[in-house]
C-alpha cells in the first residue's frame, strides 16, 4: 500500500490509464500472434478443442509423408518394370532375330567307288551334342535280283523260229478229202478264233487253203495276221503279223492229223520275242545275236552277251531300274537302284522264254535279296531328309553330282568317313568338319547379356531401402489409428527376377540351332513380358490407391487446421481497429492525468 495520497481525479486517471495499457498489450500480443487464443487462460474451451484438432493434423501430416514414400516406392519399382519389359522386348527381338537367320555352313563331298557293305558316313558334335551321334549307309540292305532257269535252251530255241506255224500233217487228196468234206477246223491266234467248215466237195488241198484263206480275210480281226499255204502234202497255216501270239489248229483230225497242234514259242513275222520288266517293253530276235550259231559255248556265249546288250540299251532308254547280266548262260535281272520295286517279267515273251506258266503271272526263277547296292548322291539326301533323327540336326543336298551337307548347328559338325579333301571313303576319321552358325551363337550371348541385365534393374529399383521387385513388403498407413492401411507386395511374395519369371537362366549356344527351341524360349520370354505387364497394372491400381488417400489427407488436414483456426485466430481488421482506439484512449488518459495533476501543482503556486 502506497504512503503516497493522490487525489481521486488522478487516482481514477491512472486506473484508467493502466486499463487502457492492459488492453494494449493484450491487443499488441494478437497482432504478433495472431491468435485471439494463445493459452488456456484465453479461452480453455476453444485452446483444448484447437489443440486436439492441431494434434490430429500434425499426425495426418506424418503419415502423409510416409505415403509420399510409400508413392516414391511404386515409382521405383514402376521404373524397373518398365526396363524389365523394355528388356524382355529385347531379348524377344535377339530371339526372333536368331530365328530368322539361316547362315548355316556347308560342305560338300564327292562320293567314290564303295564295295563294304557296311560302309557309311557318321554324323557327331553339332547339333548331335557330345554323346548323340548318326550315320547313315554308303550301300543298300539289300535289292532284288533274279535269274531265269534254262535261258539258253529257251533262247536258241525261239530265236531260231522265223514264225509261229502249224500244220495239218497230211495229203489232202483221194479219200482224204472225202473224209474232210463238211467237217470244221477251229484257228486260234491269241485270244482271237476262227471257225472254218469244208464245203460238200474238195477238188484239192489248195482249194481248201484258198477258201480258208478267204475266210480269213473276211474276218475283221484276224485279217491279215494269218495265211494257210499248201507245202507238199500238208496243209500249213502261219502267222503273217509281227505280233507274238501262240497259234493252236484244233479240229485238223479232219485232215488225217493225230491231234491239235499248238506252237510252242511263237513269234510274229517279225522275228522278235517281247516281254515286259516292270513296265518296260523289251523285244530282242536273231538280229540281236553275235551270230546264228549255237554250236559251241564261246558261240553261245557271244550271243547271249549280244542280247544282254540290246536288252540293256532298251532298258536304260526307257529309264529301267533294272539291268540284265549274262550268268553263266543264263539271264540274271538285278535292281540298280534301291527304288526299282519288286521285279516282275511278264507278257508271252516271259511264258516263251523264261517259262512263265502265263503272260499275266511272271517269272519264277531264283531271287536274290542279298546284293547290295552303291546309294546315289539323290538316294542319300533323301534317306537324311527323311530321317527325323539326321533332318533336324543337318539338311542335304545334291550340289552337281556332290553330297552337301548343311550343319544345322551353331556348334561344330564333325564327319568320320570322308577324307581331308572332300571324298566320301567311309574310312577317314576326324578328317572332315563344318562350323557352326556363329550368327546364332552370338545371339545367344547377347541374350545372355540382357538376361543378367533384367536381374540387375530388379535389384536397383529400390527406395529408402525398399524393394518391392526383391519380394519387400511395403505397407502405408492412412489413418493416425492405424485400422486403415494398405500392404504392397509383388505377386505371390516372389522377386520379379528372371527365374521367378521363367526366363532361362543362361541359354546355350546350342539352344538356338533348332527354331523349335528357339520358338520355346520366346514362347517363356512372352509369358514373361505379359506377367511383368501385368504386374506393372497391379502397382498402378495401388499407386492409386495411394495417391487418393494422399488427396484425401490433405483435405482433411486443412480441415482440421482450418477448424482450429476459427477457434484460436484473431481478427487482425478488427484488433487493428482496437489498437487505434486504445491508442485513443490512451492518449486521451494521459492528457487526463495531466490536467488532474496541473490541479495538485495550483496549491505549490499558493506556497511561494
Amino acid at each position: 500500500m502506497s504512503d503516497i495520497n493522490l487525489t481521486k481525479a488522478v487516482r481514477q486517471n491512472l486506473l484508467s490509464l493502466q486499463n487502457t495499457a492492459k488492453l494494449m498489450a493484450t491487443t499488441q500480443n494478437r497482432l504478433a500472434t495472431g491468435n485471439k487464443v494463445n493459452t488456456a487462460l484465453d479461452n480453455p474451451t476453444n485452446f483444448f478443442t484447437a489443440s486436439s484438432l492441431n494434434a490430429r493434423a500434425g499426425e495426418l501430416d506424418a503419415l502423409l509423408d510416409s505415403m509420399n514414400n510409400g508413392v516414391k516406392t511404386l515409382e521405383a519399382a514402376d521404373n524397373g518394370l518398365t526396363s524389365i519389359t523394355k528388356t524382355l522386348e529385347s531379348m524377344q527381338s535377339t530371339l526372333r532375330q536368331a530365328r530368322q537367320d539361316k547362315s548355316f555352313e556347308t560342305a560338300s563331298y564327292t562320293l567314290s567307288t564303295i564295295s563294304d557293305v557296311n560302309a557309311k558316313i557318321s554324323f557327331s558334335g553339332g547339333a548331335f551334342g557330345t554323346s548323340g551321334a548318326g550315320s547313315v549307309k554308303l550301300m543298300t540292305d539289300s535289292a532284288q535280283s533274279l535269274t531265269t532257269a534254262d535261258t539258253m535252251e529257251n533262247l536258241k530255241g525261239v530265236l531260231t523260229e522265223a514264225k509261229s506255224t502249224v500244220t495239218g500233217g497230211v495229203t489232202l487228196t483221194g479219200t482224204d478229202l472225202t473224209a474232210a468234206q463238211g467237217k470244221s477246223v477251229t484257228i486260234k491266234y491269241g485270244d482271237d478264233t476262227l471257225t472254218y467248215t469244208t464245203g460238200a466237195t474238195l477238188a484239192d488241198s489248195q482249194a481248201v487253203a484258198d477258201e480258208m484263206n478267204a475266210k480269213i480275210a473276211a474276218d475283221a480281226k484276224l485279217k491279215g495276221k494269218l495265211a494257210v499255204t499248201v507245202t507238199g502234202d500238208k496243209l500249213v497255216v502261219t502267222a503273217t503279223s509281227a505280233e507274238d501270239k501262240a497259234l493252236t489248229l484244233t479240229g485238223a483230225e479232219v485232215f488225217g492229223a493225230t491231234a491239235a497242234q499248238t506252237t510252242t514259242n511263237a513269234q510274229g513275222s517279225d522275228g522278235k520275242t517281247t516281254f515286259n520288266i516292270n513296265g518296260v517293253d523289251v523285244s530282242i530276235g536273231q538280229a540281236d545275236l553275235n551270230n546264228t550259231a549255237w554250236s559251241t559255248p564261246a558261240e553261245t556265249t557271244a550271243n547271249v552277251d549280244a542280247l544282254v546288250s540290246a536288252i540293256n540299251v532298251q532298258l536304260g532308254n526307257a529309264g529301267s531300274k533294272f539291268k540284265v547280266k549274262n550268268d553263266s548262260g543264263s539271264l540274271k535281272f538285278e535292281a540298280i537302284s534301291t527304288s526299282a520295286g519288286t521285279l516282275k517279267i511278264t507278257g508271252q515273251g516271259a511264258i516263251d522264254l523264261f517259262g512263265a506258266t502265263a503272260a499275266s503271272v511272271g517269272v519264277t526263277g531264283a531271287e536274290d535279296t542279298s546284293i547290295h547296292l552303291a546309294k546315289t548322291t539323290d538316294d542319300l539326301v533323301n534317306e537324311i531328309n527323311s530321317n527325323s533323327s539326321l533332318s533336324s540336326k543337318i539338311k542335304a543336298s545334291n550340289d552337281n553330282g556332290k553330297l552337301r551337307i548343311q550343319n544345322l548347328s551353331t556348334q561344330q559338325l564333325d564327319i568320320d568317313g570322308v577324307s581331308s579333301s572332300g571324298l566320301i571313303d567311309a574310312v577317314s576319321t576326324t578328317a572332315a568338319s563344318i562350323g557352326g552358325n556363329t550368327v546364332r551363337a552370338d545371339l545367344a550371348g547377347q541374350f545372355n547379356e540382357l538376361r543378367d541385365q533384367l536381374d540387375k534393374i530388379a535389384d536397383d529399383a529400390s527406395f529408402n531401402g525398399i524393394n518391392i521387385l526383391r519380394g519387400d513388403k511395403l505397407t502405408i498407413t492412412f489413418n493416425e489409428t492405424g485400422t486403415s492401411a494398405i500392404d504392397i507386395i509383388a505377386k505371390d511374395g516372389k522377386s520379379v527376377d528372371s527365374n521367378s519369371l521363367g526366363v532361362p537362366t543362361t541359354v546355350l549356344e546350342q539352344d538356338l540351332d533348332a527354331d523349335t527351341s528357339i520358338d520355346a524360349i520366346l514362347d517363356k520370354v512372352k509369358t514373361a513380358i505379359n506377367a511383368v505387364r501385368s504386374q506393372a497394372s497391379t502397382f498402378g491400381s495401388n499407386l492409386s490407391v495411394v495417391e487418393n488417400r494422399q488427396n484425401f489427407t490433405k483435405n482433411m488436414m486443412n480441415t482440421l487446421q482450418g477448424g482450429a483456426s476459427n477457434l484460436t485466430l484473431a481478427d487482425m481488421n478488427e484488433e487493428a481497429a482496437n489498437m487505434v482506439a486504445l491508442q485513443t484512449r490512451q492518449s486521451l488518459a494521459t492528457s487526463s492525468l495531466s490536467m488532474a495533476n496541473q490541479a495538485d501543482q495550483n496549491v505549490l503556486q499558493l506556497l511561494r
